[in-house]
C-alpha cells in the first residue's frame, strides 16, 4: 500500500507510487521488502471485477458556478526543509562531524545536524557528481504501475511523473514542479488540479492531464493486474480533463481519505494507448518489452543502462528542469545515480568500506561489529534514525494451528522477545505492541502490556484450546475433524540469515512446548506468492506505514482476504466497521481514537506475534551531504533522497 517521493517538488513523483501503501518488509535488506506486492495473476483472478462506469461530466464553467473552492498547498519540499532547517541549532561544524565516530545519541545528531544540511547555493553543489547506491536485488519492472520491491520503487521514484506527495509529518501537498494550483471543494466530493505547461516525458511528447486520464482509466481496467494501484483509486468515481492541463477529480462519496487516492502511478498515454488492449500485462508484448528496458519518463532521470544483476544507471535529463532553453525546476544534485547490485551484505559493506558504493543500509550486526573501525570511518560515516517499520510472526487463521485466539497468544507468550531483541538485535531495535507506532497520532493512550516470554501462560491457553498430549509422545495434538492432528507446522522466511534465526529462536522455543516447528527459508519472490495464494501456516514478514491509517485497511478488513494484502485471513467484523468510520471521519482527534480502537481489537486478537521496529540505520559516504531521517527512512518521504548532494570542491 503506498505511493513515495524522491525529490524536492517534482520528486514526489514516487509518492504516485508508494504513498498510499504500507511497505511490506519481507526480506533481511531493504531492497528485498515489498511496498505494494506483486501483481500476479492468482491475485488478478481472485478479484471480483472493478468497473469504471460511464459517466458525463459537467462543463467546467457549471461546477465552478456551483461548487466552494478551498485552495490546496502547492509546495517544493526542499525548500520547506530549507526552511526547517533555518529554525534549527546546527550541533557541530562539518569538520567536526566528519571527525565524530558515532557512538552516543550526541553524536548521531550531532552528525546529521552538520551533514545533513542543504547547500546554501548553487555554488556550493558538485554539479557533475555521480551517486553509487547499493542495491540487494534487481529489479523485475520499471513500469511504475507493476513496481513491487523497495529496489524498484527507488529506481521508478527518480524516473516517473507524478502529482502528489506529502512530508516528512505525513502533510499531503501538490507537487509545484508538476502543478500549477490544487482545489478541493467544501463537501470533499471534487477536487481540481491545473498542471504546469512546461512538462514533457523524455521522448519529447508533452504531458498532459490526458495522460493522467489514461493511467487512471488504466489502473481501473479489470484486466490489468494491478490490484495494489487499485486500491483506493477506485473510490473515484471520474477524472475528467477539460483541457491539457485542468484535471477535476470526481469522487464516489466525502472521505477523509480522498486526498491520499488522488496519489497514483502516471504513465504515457502515446505509449500505452494502443498496446493495452494487445497485452494487458504490459509486459509480455515485443512493444512492452521494449519499453521495459527502455522506459520513457516523466521524472528527473532517465535509465541510460542497465546490466542485468550487475548494475542500474540513471543519467539526469536537461528536458526535465531545462524548457525552451530556460531552467523551469530545480536542477536535479546529481548527474548521475549508479545502482550497484550486491546481494550479500558483507559483500556490500567492503564495497562501502572501500568507496565503491557510497551508502547503503546497515543490518544491526554490521553496525555494532563491523562499522567502529577506522578501516569504516577512513571514508564513510553512519547515522541512525527512527523509522515506522514493524516485523513480525504473521498467523495463517484459517488453518487448524492458528484459528483459536488462544493459540496465537500462546504463540507470544512461547516467544523470547528479551532473547531476540537483546541478542539477535543487539538491543539497537524497541519492541512493536501492534499495527501503530507509539510515535503516532494512532496509538492508545492507555498503555499495553507487552508480552514476555511465559511458559506457564502459554501452556494454559493451548490447553485451554484444547492442544495437549494425547498419545503421550511429547508433541501436542487435538481431535479435528475425527483425526488426531499433530501441532507440527512450518514457518517461511526469507533467505537473508538474520531472519532465519529468528524463526529458529522460535522453533527451539515451541520445543520445549512439544510443539514442532519447521523453518523454510524461500526466496523473496516464492515467498510472495505463497502469501498472496494463502498458502502458508506461518510466515516472517513485516510492514511501513502508509501516509494514512487507512491504508491498513488493506491488511486487515474480512473485504482485504481476497483483494488485498490479508494473507492470514483475520477477520473481525468490528474491525471492519471501524475502518469504514475511519475513513469518513474529518475530525482528526476522532479518528485518531477510531484507529486507537482498531489497535487495541488486534492487539487482544494477536493475529501476529508483533516484534519489533526496525529502525534506519544507514552508511553514507563522507562526500555525501544533505541526508535526514523521516519515519519512512531517509528517502521515501518528500524530499528524501533529492536532499542529498556532493559538495563542490573549491
Amino acid at each position: 500500500m503506498s505511493r513515495l517521493s524522491r525529490f524536492s517538488q517534482g520528486w514526489l513523483f514516487a509518492f504516485a507510487i508508494c504513498s498510499m501503501c504500507l511497505v511490506g518488509c519481507w526480506g533481511g535488506d531493504e531492497d528485498s521488502a515489498s511496498t505494494t506486492g506483486d501483481t500476479t495473476a492468482t491475485e488478478t483472478e481472485a478479484e471480483p471485477e472493478i468497473l469504471l462506469h460511464p459517466f458525463d461530466a459537467p462543463p467546467l464553467e457549471e461546477l465552478d458556478a456551483k461548487v466552494k473552492w478551498v485552495e490546496r498547498p502547492v509546495l517544493d519540499t526542499l525548500e520547506l526543509l530549507r526552511l526547517r532547517q533555518a529554525n534549527e541549532e546546527v550541533l557541530a561544524t562539518t569538520e567536526e562531524a566528519l571527525a565524530l565516530k558515532n557512538k552516543s545519541k550526541e553524536d548521531n545528531a550531532k552528525i546529521l545536524s552538520a551533514l545533513g544540511r542543504l547547500p546554501e547555493s548553487d555554488s556550493d553543489v558538485d554539479w557533475d557528481g555521480s551517486i553509487y547506491r547499493r542495491a540487494s536485488g534487481d529489479v523485475k519492472t520499471t513500469n511504475p504501475l507493476l513496481v513491487s520491491s523497495t529496489i524498484e520503487f527507488n529506481v521508478v521514484g527518480l524516473t516517473s511523473f507524478g502529482l502528489f506527495g506529502f512530508d516528512w509529518d505525513f502533510n499531503p501537498l501538490a507537487s509545484s514542479d508538476t502543478v500549477k494550483s490544487w482545489h478541493s471543494s467544501e463537501d470533499g466530493m471534487y477536487d481540481k488540479v491545473v498542471m504546469r505547461d512546461d512538462l514533457v516525458w523524455s521522448d519529447g511528447v508533452p504531458i498532459t492531464a490526458h495522460d493522467v486520464v489514461f493511467s487512471f482509466q488504466t489502473i481501473m481496467n479489470p484486466k490489468v493486474p494491478v490490484p495494489a494501484q487499485r486500491s483506493g483509486t477506485d473510490q473515484i468515481r471520474w477524472i475528467e480533463a477539460y483541457d491539457d492541463q485542468t484535471l477535476v477529480y470526481f469522487h464516489k462519496e466525502p472521505l477523509a481519505t480522498n486526498t491520499w487516492n488522488l496519489n497514483f502511478s502516471v504513465i504515457p498515454k502515446h505509449i500505452y494507448e494502443k498496446s493495452l488492449h494487445e497485452d494487458y500485462t504490459l509486459q509480455d508484448s515485443k512493444h512492452h518489452v521494449k519499453y521495459e528496458n527502455a522506459p520513457v519518463t516523466g521524472g528527473p532521470y532517465v535509465i541510460s543502462d542497465r546490466k542485468p544483476k550487475q548494475e542500474i544507471v540513471l543519467t539526469r535529463r536537461e528536458e526535465y528542469y531545462m524548457y525552451k532553453g530556460k531552467q523551469v525546476r530545480p536542477k536535479p544534485y546529481f548527474k548521475e545515480i549508479r545502482f550497484r547490485i550486491l546481494e550479500e551484505s558483507n559483500t556490500a559493506l567492503l564495497a562501502l568500506k572501500n568507496g565503491e558504493i557510497e551508502e547503503m543500509e546497515l543490518l544491526p550486526e554490521l553496525w555494532m561489529t563491523q562499522t567502529d573501525g577506522d578501516d569504516f570511518y577512513k571514508h564513510n560515516t553512519k547515522v541512525t534514525g527512527v523509522e515506522w517499520v514493524s516485523f513480525h510472526f504473521n498467523w495463517n487463521t484459517k488453518t487448524p494451528f492458528f484459528s483459536d485466539k488462544r493459540v496465537r497468544k500462546a504463540m507470544s507468550y512461547a516467544f523470547d522477545h528479551e532473547e531476540l531483541l537483546n541478542t539477535l538485535l543487539y538491543g539497537l531495535n524497541t519492541p512493536c505492541l501492534g499495527p501503530f507506532h507509539p510515535d503516532s497520532k494512532m496509538y492508545p493512550k492507555e498503555k499495553l502490556t507487552p508480552y514476555k516470554q511465559d511458559f506457564d501462560k502459554a501452556e494454559d491457553l493451548l490447553e485451554e484450546a484444547g492442544w495437549v498430549d494425547n498419545d503421550g509422545d511429547g508433541i501436542r495434538d487435538k481431535m479435528i475433524g475425527g483425526k488426531l492432528q499433530k501441532f507440527e507446522f512450518t514457518i517461511l522466511c526469507a533467505t537473508a540469515q538474520e531472519r532465519i534465526d529468528m524463526c529458529t529462536l522460535l522453533k527451539e522455543n515451541l520445543d520445549q512446548l512439544g510443539i514442532i516447528c519447521h523453518v523454510r527459508p524461500l526466496e523473496f519472490p516464492v515467498l510472495m506468492e505463497k502469501m498472496f495464494k494463502h498458502d502458508y501456516q506461518a510466515a516472517f514478514a513485516g510492514w511501513g506505514t502508509g501516509a494514512d491509517p487507512d491504508t491498513s485497511s488493506n491488511i486487515w478488513t474480512t473485504n482485504a482476504i481476497k483483494n488485498g494484502r490479508n494473507y492470514g485471513s483475520y477477520a473481525n467484523k468490528e474491525i471492519d466497521k471501524l475502518f469504514e468510520e475511519g475513513k469518513r471521519e474529518f475530525d482528526p482527534e476522532k479518528r485518531a481514537a477510531i484507529y486507537a480502537k482498531i489497535h487495541k481489537i488486534l492487539w487482544e486478537d494477536q493475529p501476529y506475534t508483533w516484534l519489533y521496529y526496525r529502525n534506519s540505520f544507514y552508511g553514507f559516504n563522507k562526500k555525501l551531504r544533505g541526508y535526514s531521517f523521516s519515519p519512512r527512512g531517509p528517502y521515501n518521504y518528500g524530499p528524501g533522497f533529492s536532499s542529498i548532494y556532493k559538495p563542490a570542491m573549491h
